[in-house]
């Protein structure tokens, strides 16, 4: 059994390390592609986290019980980002 495992590794060992390179290359390959898109998709959710306006808003509390007086369900979510009720802070000083 030891002269056939021997005889087989001997035939297979000019191909490893054309395998084994390609095989590296990939996997950083995935790797970076990988964290490539992780960031892309943060930075595309960034975006859109910071269109919603609801702390700039009159109606908007600083209490996580009620956090708007007009739409409470939808504060601080994306829905809020098209909220018809939108009021611009009259008084920046208070919150």
């Amino acid at each position: 059994m030891l002269p056939v495992i021997s005889t087989l590794i001997n035939l297979i060992q000019p191909f490893l390390t054309p395998i084994c390179f390609i095989g590296a290359w990939s996997l950083i390959f995935l790797v970076i592609s990988s964290l490539w898109s992780a960031a892309s998709d943060g930075v595309t959710t960034a975006k859109q986290m910071h269109q919603i306006p609801c702390a700039n808003c009159q109606f908007f509390t600083t209490d996580y019980r009620l956090k708007c007086t007009v739409h409470p369900s939808i504060a601080n979510t994306e829905e809020a980002i098209t909220c018809l009720d939108y009021s611009p802070q009259t008084n920046p000083m208070l919150y």
